[in-house]
């Protein structure tokens, strides 16, 4: 009886033993995957890594993660000579292979939330427009324009929609042209615009763009997404 106690005592410490060393390479590893984040063609500010599953030492033996959760603060991406900085991305990466000596990780799918702040949409947009919510689902984009050498300021409520998957396009609901002939080409001209959203990792599309009042909030999905190597 005193030999089986001893051998439970021996085979929970040898559990905690093997648990507290899976969780430290857990640790080693999202510390280094941070580092090899890459994502073509954009700059990116922070990278955080959380590795699903337990345990962590057999995924790795067998070259594939059953879930990483990445949140990448801060992709800016040019376009047209403006930049259009993702202010957030979150995905969940799923069936992570793991390739290149393990310096390569690729999902077989991935679905997530970037976030686009209306500070940012607004150095994306025209020179002197300003953009903020505009509530229910909406957005208030702010333009000076033009007429006969008087300046005047006009707000439009605005709609958001994607165009081919990759391009965010603002226009105005209706334009107050209070009987001035062009003023609403004019405004348009202001308030109406269209910014490519690059800067994704391979493999992600954009699905869905709502406004919010934190920003613009857009669903991406993927297959074979690829983060590194």
């Amino acid at each position: 009886m005193r030999a089986l106690r001893t051998t439970l005592v021996v085979l929970v410490i040898l559990a905690g033993v093997f648990v507290a060393v899976d969780r430290v390479a857990v640790y080693v590893a999202e510390s280094q995957a941070e580092d090899r984040v890459k994502v073509d063609g954009a700059r990116i500010g922070s990278t955080d890594i959380s590795i699903k599953g337990f345990p962590f030492l057999t995924q790795v033996a067998g070259s594939e993660l059953d879930e990483v959760d990445v949140k990448i603060t801060g992709i800016e991406t040019t376009a047209a000579g403006r930049t259009l900085r993702i202010s957030t991305m979150n995905a969940e990466l799923h069936e992570v292979r793991l390739t290149d000596g393990f310096s390569g990780a690729t999902a077989a799918h991935a679905t997530g939330t970037a976030v686009i702040s209306y500070e940012d949409l607004t150095k994306a947009a025209s020179d002197g427009v300003a953009v903020e919510y505009g509530g229910k689902g909406k957005v208030k984009v702010t333009g000076a324009v033009n007429i006969l050498g008087r300046t005047m300021s006009r707000s439009v409520l605005s709609s958001v929609t994607l165009v081919d998957g990759h391009t965010v396009r603002v226009r105005a609901d209706k334009v107050p042209g209070e009987g001035i002939p062009g003023l609403e080409g004019l405004v348009r001209e202001k308030t109406d615009f269209e910014r490519e959203v690059g800067g994704l990792p391979n493999g992600l599309k954009l699905e869905k763009i709502q406004p919010t009042s934190d920003g613009l909030e857009i669903s991406v999905t993927g297959t074979d997404v690829r983060l590194a190597g």
